[in-house]
């Protein structure tokens, strides 16, 4: 393939990417936009192996093709509940592949001289920084999401100095590294760099999660830019940028939905408790399935809350199926989606398009929270921070000021929950104990599957 035809090629891959992350901006249009994302990656693949730069062996296509491999056995066995220890692993790859992309061009030959000497230098550092606190902060991700280690947040004295002065150390050694003091600073610097991104993710847990997900999205895709200017590939600093600058967008607005700083998440992370928290009062009132199917079948307007234990429990189908019934029945039913609900962003909306909801009663936060007060029944399922008052009322708690969907003001909350145990956080629920609520106990998709006959 000759330079000409390649470089069209990975303009019509460019395009593809850009269409694929507008696409994405929608349910309706999301599974196109996956398509367009495929066709690109495959595309551009295509193009760079078949290259004029690129020497096609048999060890590069036994390569593609194991590599291939893997990845299709992966994408079949993995469930809907892994797919955020999913895409930390991926975010891993890539700062791997940045960091031994950049060691291998510092082992390399170096014709350059003078300024491009400098600027080759410095693409091989913060290429390598980048990947090596993309590596690390993604294997901490992955390894609090699947459960490996605690999810809670590790906050160590004078953590702010420690970040500080590693940072420094890294500039110090990037200033010798650039006036020929040898590989070893770039060595050193990648030992700190792996120590920053796992300390930086260590001390970020709980409900912050999702944006930590988001924000190392990011983070790959900056290594990637970096990656490309070190191989001189046109495509692979678009495409990084791409992911990049989208990555830091939704990181920032999923901030702002939280009513927290980014910088706060990326280097405090979450836990901040001020003083003791409020005390509750109260207890929590259990409900049959019996009752339930009364409540609901009384109820004129429903609101269904979903979280994490709805994906644990693979309960979306019963969720679809007990949506379908009520609205056979003329009851008008909505969800409510907060911007954080389960471990990755649009976690839910993924599981409710999977399940065959209707696109168009699925609502955000901020377009359904005021019809709480005129709902008959609010139903929770498998969520806990995101519906927890303790944010607008306790001053104290870790969520003080984070916006949260305001269930508890329907005539009846409904909790769906597999015991007493508090959320991903560890932070205990004034929802539960409130007057209104009933706890509907028990794994989420047997407790509808037997709820569903009775719905009159």
């Amino acid at each position: 393939m000759s330079f000409g035809i390649q470089t069209a090629a990975y303009i019509a891959s460019s395009v593809l990417f850009i269409l694929a992350l507008g696409g994405l901006s929608g349910q309706e249009s999301a599974k196109r936009a996956v398509w367009y994302g495929i066709v690109g990656m495959a595309v551009a693949v295509f193009a760079t192996i078949t290259g004029p730069e690129v020497p096609v062996s048999a060890l590069l296509i036994g390569a593609l093709v194991v590599g291939a491999g893997i990845g299709l056995v992966l994408a079949q066995r993995v469930e809907m509940t892994g797919m955020p220890e999913l895409v930390a692993a991926l975010h891993s790859f890539v700062g791997m592949a940045a960091v031994l992309i950049g060691l291998n061009s510092d082992l390399g030959p170096h014709p350059l001289e003078g300024a491009e000497q400098i600027i080759h230098q410095a693409e091989i550092f913060l290429g390598v920084f980048i990947g090596a606190v993309t590596f690390t902060g993604s294997v901490i991700a992955y390894a609090k999401l699947a459960g490996r280690i605690s999810g809670k947040a590790l906050i160590l004295p004078g953590r702010h100095v420690f970040n500080a002065v590693m940072a420094l150390a890294c500039l110090v050694l990037m200033a010798l590294y650039m006036n020929h003091a040898g590989a070893w600073t770039l060595y050193a610097m990648l030992i700190i760099a792996f120590v920053i991104g796992a300390h930086l993710v260590m001390a970020i847990g709980g409900a912050d999660m999702p944006v930590v997900v988001s924000m190392l999205n990011s983070y790959s895709g900056w290594a990637a830019a970096a990656t490309g200017f070190l191989l001189g590939n046109d495509l692979l600093i678009v495409t990084g940028a791409l992911v990049g600058s989208s990555g830091a967008i939704l990181s920032y607005i999923m901030c702002k939905a939280m009513n927290r700083q980014f910088l706060s998440v990326i280097l405090g992370g979450f836990g901040g408790a001020s003083g003791p928290a409020m005390e509750i009062t109260g207890e929590q009132v259990a409900i049959d399935t019996d009752g339930v199917a009364a409540a609901l079948n009384d109820a004129d307007s429903v609101i269904i809350i979903p979280g994490y234990g709805m994906a644990v429990a693979q309960a979306q189908q019963a969720v679809s199926e007990l949506t379908r019934k009520l609205r056979a029945r003329g009851k008008t039913v909505r969800f409510a989606i907060h911007p954080v609900a389960g471990r990755l962003p649009g976690h839910m909306n993924v599981l409710l398009a999977e399940a065959k909801v209707p696109y168009d009663i699925v609502l955000e936060m901020d377009e359904i929270n005021d019809d709480f007060p005129s709902t008959d029944v609010a139903i929770v399922i498998g969520s806990n921070d995101i519906v927890n008052p303790a944010a607008q009322d306790d001053p104290n708690s870790p969520i003080a000021g984070m916006p949260v969907l305001e269930c508890w003001k329907a005539k009846m909350v409904i909790v769906s929950k597999r015991g007493q145990g508090t959320g991903y956080s560890g932070i205990e629920n004034p929802l539960f104990f409130k007057e209104n609520t009933r706890m509907f106990y028990g794994d989420a998709k047997k407790s509808l599957d037997a709820l569903l006959p009775l719905i009159a």
